[in-house]
């Protein structure tokens, strides 16, 4: 299926930087088999490069791994150091795109995850929100949502720590606004 921006109400091109306060980046983990942790990250950047045809777009985005954030300041120091993230080491985690494709109503993003050092191949599955006005005059805004999920110790994170503490499965949600540069 080829995707064109007549497909897509309101859809423009261009390049769109990431809005850091109106975006969030969150992932969810198993503690001990029977509760879900939720954390976040608090610093990113990127960009998202709409192109005429949909399928042909980019997406990349640098998250600062020492801005973790479980609202639990004990625990975000013991997931920055080395038995997690090792921040002094991996600064940060990248995402850049290598595809979009699509799946019944469903973008899916393929792309290389760089987190601990470490890239991997990883698919997102994607939501448009649409496109906006911005909040000064003239502006526009796009708005995307994406899920994933990866395995930690894929990426030499945590390998440690037991599965049964900490699993190894963790879900990745993304709600990300950008403006389009002028």
């Amino acid at each position: 299926m080829t995707t064109t921006t007549t497909d897509i109400p309101g859809y423009l091109t261009g390049t769109w930087t990431i809005d850091p306060v109106h975006s969030n980046v969150s992932f969810v983990v198993r503690h001990l088999g029977v509760s879900k942790v939720r954390g976040r990250f608090t610093e990113l950047e990127g960009e998202v490069v709409t192109a005429e045809n949909v399928l042909d777009s980019t997406v990349s985005a640098t998250i600062k791994a020492g801005s973790v954030d479980t609202t639990n300041e004990q625990r975000d120091e013991h997931v920055r150091n080395a038995d997690f993230l090792d921040v002094e080491n991996y600064p940060t985690l990248s995402f850049r795109s290598t595809g979009i494709r699509t799946d019944g109503e469903d973008y899916l993003i393929d792309g290389e995850l760089t987190l601990h050092g470490v890239t991997k191949p990883v698919t997102l599955t994607a939501e448009l929100g649409g496109f906006g006005d911005g909040m000064t005059e003239g502006s526009k805004v796009i708005g995307v949502s994406a899920t994933t999920e990866i395995n930690r110790t894929d990426f030499g994170i945590g390998e440690g720590v037991p599965a049964a503490v900490v699993s190894d499965k963790i879900k990745i949600e993304l709600d990300i606004e950008a403006i389009q540069e002028s």
